[in-house]
């Protein structure tokens, strides 16, 4: 029987590992695969194929809406009148809510990821009897493994 846990790269995986070892079950059946990070740096705008669920014309909309309704009332006493001003606004209000959403996800969200250190994840595959799998998978959860998984 195989066991199958994530866990992240920390003192609580060796500890997990040395527990194992003393329960019985050999260093060579004990197989530890870190995870590789990601090098390259996430894409803001979505294409066709792809999108990670973040939306950058949110705000702009708001702020499209707000802008042209102001913008409107005030064009009322201005020349070009209440529909053109109505549209610079809502132009205006698209622009500044894009900016802003755009500023939001390539330096604030950027400086998080950056600050969090999220280190990558490691892979523990145990091959074990199916006697002691019930054991293991305690072991396994008593060191903080983020999630297990059994194969017969």
């Amino acid at each position: 029987m195989q066991l199958f846990s994530t866990f992240e790269c920390n003192t609580f995986l060796e500890m997990a590992i040395s527990m194992l070892e003393k329960k019985g079950i050999a260093k060579d059946r004990i197989y530890a695969i870190p995870l590789d990070n990601r090098m390259e740096e996430r894409k803001i705008f979505d294409t066709i194929h792809r999108s990670d669920g973040t939306s950058l014309i949110d705000i702009g909309m708001v702020l499209a809406t707000a802008f042209s309704v102001i913008c409107a009332s005030i064009g009322f006493k201005l020349t070009w009148g209440p529909i053109y001003w109505g549209l610079i606004g809502a132009f205006l209000g698209f622009m500044v809510g894009f900016a802003i959403r755009l500023y939001t996800e390539k330096i604030l969200k950027k400086k998080r990821r950056l600050l969090k250190g999220k280190q990558s994840e490691v892979i523990l595959i145990i091959d074990c009897e199916e006697t002691q799998a019930e054991m293991v998978e305690n072991i396994l959860w008593r060191h903080y493994a983020l999630g297990v998984a059994k194969v017969k």
